[in-house]
Formats: structure tokens, sequence, C-alpha cells
């Protein structure tokens, strides 16, 4: 039996400049507490990117925003795992990983319940018009409510892009609101697995000019990179709504702008962007017809606890010999090379 410590190191932005943690103790970290043979390091800074000589001699990263590139993984003699700390790796280099004998993780399920919440929040908030009239009050023009006529979800059409867990989990909250037949654009998607679901699958500009609300939950990737621009927005309904908690740039930002600006459909709900972070006043500030939030509009205590659990029992099974779960590049299980050197670090 091998004694030694597995050692697992954080990335720095779960603290703040300061050094302080940013969320409460033990909300994320505490399983590792039950297990004396793991060591949890942090790193000392925040980078854009994580680079070789932070990860030192660890087993295990825990990444939170930084960037995972070819650079991070050209010293993998002693690391196995870089397990992200959420479910979207488009800032993570998986071929360069798996090269290097790196498996990569997600922390699978653990945020569909927060993501389907907010998406569901916004829907009724854009639907009541909730922001505008907050301002009336805050502004003394109690007067002009009549103007702000809302929209119910009862009897709307809900048009998911992207057919995963998250929007197969918003599909079911919604389901007390007395909505239509949900639709749904994935061209990987079951049929049948959408027909248990009651929802039906459809081409993209169907669901564009079809759907009261619709609702980004697809990846970014090459293949969805700018899916949405002013082509697919034009098809949409003047009283349609559009929410992205996906990625950024899977919509044009521009095109959406003008769209909202000219007011060509009734609203949107953002919580990602092209670019982040947003450090000064962004243009769609601007515009009354929609909401924002700093890609956190579904951080939940229940989501950061769930998600620190999945995160942390990558790094248990793997020092106990133990396959885990979220494994994007599996296939590294059949290598030799990653076996020997995992084979170092089992308790």
């Amino acid at each position: 039996m091998n004694e030694r410590k597995f050692i697992v190191t954080r990335t720095a932005d779960f603290n703040d400049e300061s050094g302080a943690p940013k969320f409460p103790p033990g909300l994320i970290f505490s399983i590792l507490d039950a297990y004396p043979h793991i060591a949890l390091h942090a790193f000392a800074e925040h980078r854009n990117s994580i680079d070789a000589a932070q990860i030192g001699d660890a087993q295990g990263v825990i990444v939170m925003s930084p960037a995972v590139t070819a650079q991070t993984v050209s010293q993998p003699d002693s690391l196995l795992v870089l397990a992200r700390f959420g479910v979207g790796y488009d800032n993570v280099d998986v071929k360069a990983c798996t090269a290097a004998n790196v498996l990569v993780t997600i922390t699978v399920g653990a945020v569909d319940r927060p993501v389907a919440e907010a998406t569901v929040g916004w829907m009724i908030a854009l639907g009541h018009n909730m922001r505008v009239k907050d301002g009336l009050v805050r502004a003394g023009q109690w007067n002009e409510r009549h103007k702000y006529m809302g929209r119910e979800l009862r009897d709307r059409t809900l048009g998911v892009i992207g057919f995963g867990r998250i929007a197969r989990k918003t599909i079911e909250l919604l389901r007390g609101f007395g909505m239509k037949q949900p639709l749904a654009f994935d061209p990987h998607a079951e049929p049948a697995l959408a027909q248990s679901h009651g929802v039906r699958l459809t081409n993209l500009p169907e669901l564009m000019a079809k759907a009261d609300f619709i609702s980004i939950h697809c990846p970014l990737t090459e293949e969805t990179r700018g899916l949405i621009g002013a082509e697919e927005l034009a098809l949409m309904k003047p009283d349609a709504y559009l929410l992205n908690t996906a990625r950024g740039g899977i919509v044009d930002e521009n095109a959406l702008y003008e769209t909202l600006k000219k007011r060509r459909i009734a609203g949107a709900a953002l919580d990602c962007f092209n670019e982040e972070p947003i450090l000064t006043p962004h243009r769609f500030g601007d515009l009354d017809n929609v909401l924002l939030a700093p890609h956190s509009i579904a951080w939940t205590y229940e989501g950061f606890r769930a998600m620190g659990q999945a995160a942390c029992q990558v790094m248990v099974d793997l020092s106990l010999g133990v396959k885990p779960q979220g494994v994007l590049n599996p296939e590294l299980f059949a290598r030799p090379a990653f076996q020997a050197k995992w084979k170092r670090f089992q308790t």
C-alpha cells in the first residue's frame, strides 16, 4: 500500500484578493476532511490560465475559472486529473490533456436544478415585466403601470436549444404552468428520450419562429459558436424572449443588441457574454428589456455544495483506485501509461 499523500490543489479564484475564502467554510471541500490521506492546497495567485508550475507535484486540480491549455499539462508526471468545478469545458483543451495522460472531469448533474430554477425564474420575471415595474415604484411613476401588461407562461411555448440534463430539468419544473408542448433543437438528441419528456424535436428555424421563450442549454463548441445570429433572431416573434444561461459565444451579441434596442423581440435574459469578466458598464445595461447577471444566476448554496461534492469525490475515487464519474476522456483508463501513473498514487 502506498502511504504517501494524495495531493489536491485548487485554483486561487475560490478566494478573494486578500486570500480569504469567497464561499462559506465547509460548503465545497468538506468531503475531503474524512480522508486523511488527501492533502488539500491552493494556488498562491489567480491567473487567466493555469501554468504547469502552479500545479507542482499535485495529483489533482479543482478548477473554477482559469483556462486549461497545453502548457498547463506540459509536466504531467504526477498529475492525474483536472476537475472542472461546473459542467462547461470550452476553456479546457481536452485533447492536450488526453495526449498528456491527464483526465478531465466535470460535475455532471450538480448544476441541473439551480440552472433550471434560474431559467424558470427569469421566464416569469421577463413575462411580468418585473424589472420595469420595480423601476416605476423607485422612480415614483405609479401611473405608468398600465403600459406594462405582462404575459403568463400559460399557453406559451418553450423552445430549448440543446436537450441535455439542464433543459430536461427546466421542462420538468415547468409542467405545472399549463404551457404548450415544448420544442427542442438538438441534432444529437434521441427521439425516444424527447418523446418520454413530452417534447417535440424540430429544426432551429421552426423553433425560433414558434417558441415564446427560447432558452439556450447547449455547450459552446465549434458547432454551436455563433449559432444564434441576426438571421435566427429575425425569425422570433415580436413578443418572444431569449434566455442564455449557457455560453456567450453561442449568440451574436451585436445582432442581439440591435434586436433588443429596436424592440424587434420582447426581451432577453443573459447570464453569459462573449468577453468575461465585465468590469466596466456594459452596453446591454442601457436597455430596459433585458435582465443581466455576471455568469452567476445559478450560483446557489445547494448547487455549490453539489459541485464541491462531485469534484472532491473525483479525487477520493482516484486516490482509492476507483474510476470517477464525469470523465470526458475515459479512453485513458485503457492506456498502460496512465494506468502505471495512476497506480503510483493509489492508497
